[in-house]
């Protein structure tokens, strides 16, 4: 799932980052590497503090949780993105020394351009490998354990699952769901503070990303 997520952030990186005069070329792979390690972290946070409905949503309709305009306009009005751009935009700052202005340019066109290519494929039913149970999980460690409930749920948000029975959730217990995937992003947060830090992630991201 990392290599797909790796993929898209490539994709949109190309112009905001590569081709960008004011980020060194020696410095694109540890800021697409960045990128891609805020929009994780941001949702492991958000799941460990029992967010899972918060993503739902997000994914269900592009950042539209008032009802209005969906896509890029729409996850900028979100509060799980505005988070992840203010946090890309810290960093950009302190550890690449970009001025506010131009860092605020990088991270307002990456991050939610990334985002939206995210939510596109996970509702991409061509696109069987790109599940939001597959994201979920390698966020939490555990991988999908074979599971689609989240994806079962997404599908009965855009009106693709089979149960056309009134029931949102496909039949699953959506606050047992919160509560399992709660527990395990916490458990992947204590397991990353044991063994010293997050360093592993952003080695084998920077490992996909030279590819």
């Amino acid at each position: 799932m990392l290599d797909q997520l790796l993929d898209i952030v490539k994709n949109y990186g190309k112009e905001t980052v590569v081709e960008n005069p004011e980020i060194p070329n020696e410095q694109n792979q540890e800021v697409l590497a960045d990128a891609t390690k805020t929009i994780t972290s941001g949702f492991q946070n958000v799941l460990a503090g029992g967010g899972l409905q918060n993503i739902l949503d997000l994914f269900k309709g592009g950042g539209n949780t008032s009802g209005g305009s969906s896509g890029i306009g729409g996850l900028l009005k979100n509060p799980m993105v505005t988070m992840m751009v203010g946090y890309f935009i810290s960093k950009l700052v302190s550890k690449y020394k970009m001025n506010p202005s131009s860092a605020s340019s990088v991270a307002n066109n990456l991050i939610p351009n990334v985002l939206n290519g995210m939510i596109t494929e996970t509702n991409n039913p061509q696109n069987t490998s790109f599940t939001l149970d597959s994201l979920i999980g390698s966020l939490t460690g555990g991988g999908n354990g074979g599971g689609s409930q989240l994806q079962d749920i997404l599908d009965q948000f855009a009106g693709r699952g089979s149960n056309n029975s009134g029931n949102s959730s496909g039949g699953f217990d959506l606050q047992d769901l919160i509560g399992s995937f709660t527990r395990k992003a916490q458990d992947s947060f204590q397991n990353n503070n044991q063994s010293g830090g997050g360093g592993g992630l952003m080695d084998m991201i920077k490992g996909f990303l030279s590819k």
